[in-house]
């Protein structure tokens, strides 16, 4: 069985776990203390950075791109018989996905207001491009079927509703077709299958607790794991 190294709360993990949940591929998944990485895992990750993937035979996996080509390749795609073209577009809308998941998490990391507008600003131009481009005919990104742009996009979205719900500021305020795409994802029945059972809790302690989100009344919203390259 293949096995996944992360810790609790990554948004880079929760896209390879989400890319699993979607196949049905049975896995294990250890979680590691990001401040006290133990030897073992240094001495198989290149970067230091989670996730990793090990696979069947032995073989240690790194960078999260990289992951979810292989889960593509090795147990076939989420979406069959995509064109060359269409691939190229997809993993262009994935890319743009996860490379604002630390954007994500550097705002809601912010202490203060003035902070956290400025970083969640960058954040509301990469929903902009997405709202620009859903049909609401359609539940996920590209049509009625899940594809790997809904995967790449559900640990953002994933944070987004959490947020949402425990404070009151949304960061697709503005935005009704990604807001739409959000409640389809959320309602698919694999978010539950891509997290730790505490994952909220931990969430929570680490986002929503000595920030500026956490008192949610007092966030005006705004129009349109922090910092630290721990994963990728």
């Amino acid at each position: 069985m293949i096995k996944v190294v992360s810790f609790e709360i990554c948004p880079f993990v929760q896209r390879v776990t989400g890319a699993l949940a979607a196949k049905n591929i049975p896995y294990e998944i250890e979680y590691i203390n990001l401040k006290n990485k133990p030897q073992w895992f240094l001495d198989i990750s290149p970067n230091g950075q989670v996730p990793i993937l090990i696979t069947e035979s032995g073989k240690t996996l790194f960078e999260s791109d990289a992951i979810i080509e292989y889960i593509e390749d090795e147990y076939g795609a989420i979406e069959p018989d995509v064109s060359n073209e269409q691939r190229a577009l997809d993993k262009a809308w994935s890319y743009l996905g996860a490379k604002h998941y630390l954007a994500q998490c550097s705002a809601m990391s912010s202490k203060d207001q003035s902070t956290f507008e400025q970083r969640t600003s960058k954040l509301m131009k990469a929903f902009a491009k997405v709202e620009a481009v859903l049909n609401q005919d359609n539940l996920f990104f590209k049509s009625n079927e899940l594809s790997n742009v809904d995967i790449a996009w559900l640990p953002l979205l994933h944070r987004a509703a959490i947020v949402e719900r425990y404070t009151g500021f949304d960061f697709l305020s503005g935005f009704p077709k990604v807001k739409w795409w959000q409640k389809a994802i959320m309602n698919l029945g694999i978010v539950e299958k891509t997290v730790s059972s505490d994952f909220e809790k931990r969430f929570k302690d680490f986002y929503l607790t000595n920030t500026y989100l956490a008192d949610g009344n007092n966030v005006d919203q705004v129009d349109g794991c922090g910092t630290t390259n721990c994963c990728g």
